[in-house]
């Protein structure tokens, strides 16, 4: 039942993204395993839309913040203003409060603003001025950033980085289908189309059902294992901790139920395993310069680390 309803998820979001399976199933595991998602690529791509379509599919409440240099913490997680009537404070919620937050190209904000999702991240709640307030569930940040760009913008903070589940790339469609969404909207915008398939409810027990696909010791073993070896490369200043290894073994839930899966298997533990890791190793300097990349490093320590050998089906 729960691939049944993944797939019309799926299936509404695949209507407006075309072409970028991948990175709609990906999009998808990280909100259903609890996590949130960090998309890196050049503009024009998808990224916004993306996230707007997965936020109408759901029924969920959407909200978008255009990170600036001079965007301070209280834009985002809200502010208490003096109420002369009623003498008291009263707290103005922000845009944090909903169940998507597309944080809109999140490294043009300084490193103070970036910190101020951190608590609603990691313990959906925001203290403002000493009082707690619980965020909406599910609570899910989609950011994105510009790679390219290097003027006027602050790298994200590892702890930051950390925080996120996952890291996509989009990237530039193919020929055929940038030919498709010229057609397509010609005269109208596909996503005016997307018409909710699910509850927020449903969303909610999706991300309980994730939590129960078995995932059996020697897979768990073999997570741990990738993830101790970028601890020990030479190449890296920096590796994976211990979040990194629980994030790869949601992950791989998350795919398994999209893909109508009640067990995890090892090759699903290497296709996530970049979207997992590549944004929590650190390079070496000179390996940076020698044009070693963090995705290399996995592909090269997924050859190093045995497979399981059990029969999966």
């Amino acid at each position: 039942m729960e691939h049944e309803t993944i797939q019309k998820i799926i299936d509404g979001v695949k209507r407006v993204i075309l072409g970028k399976d991948e990175a709609i199933q990906f999009a998808l595991a990280a909100l259903l395993a609890d996590g949130h998602l960090l998309i890196e690529d050049v503009p024009g791509l998808g990224k916004t839309l993306l996230a707007k379509t997965l936020a109408r599919s759901l029924n969920a409440t959407f909200k978008r913040v255009q990170f600036t240099p001079d965007l301070l913490p209280t834009d985002i997680t809200g502010v208490s203003i003096y109420n002369q009537k009623t003498q008291e404070f009263e707290f103005v919620e922000g845009p944090i409060f909903t169940n998507i937050l597309l944080a809109d190209e999140i490294n043009r904000a300084t490193p103070r603003t970036q910190s101020s999702l951190l608590e609603g991240m990691e313990e959906r709640q925001v203290t403002v001025d000493g009082k707690t307030y619980p965020l909406p569930r599910p609570f899910f940040v989609i950011a994105t950033q510009n790679p390219i760009e290097q003027q006027g913008v602050y790298h994200l903070p590892e702890a930051q980085l950390d925080r996120f589940l996952m890291r996509i790339h989009i990237g530039y469609p193919e020929h055929n289908v940038e030919l498709r969404i010229i057609k397509e909207q010609q005269f109208a915008h596909p996503i005016e189309k997307v018409e909710a398939v699910v509850t927020l409810d449903d969303v909610v027990e999706m991300q309980k059902k994730v939590k129960e696909v078995y995932v059996e010791h020697s897979v768990r073993d073999y997570m741990v294992q990738l993830v101790e070896k970028t601890r020990e490369h030479k190449d890296l200043l920096l590796g994976a901790s211990p979040r990194a290894s629980l994030a790869l073994f949601r992950v791989s839930q998350a795919i398994a139920l999209i893909n109508g899966k009640d067990f995890v298997t090892p090759d699903i533990v290497q296709r996530v395993a970049k979207p997992v890791l590549r944004h929590r190793l650190i390079l070496q300097p000179h390996s940076q310069l020698g044009g070693i990349t963090p995705d290399k490093i996995i592909e090269e320590i997924i050859q190093q680390v045995e497979v399981p050998v059990r029969e999966y089906h």
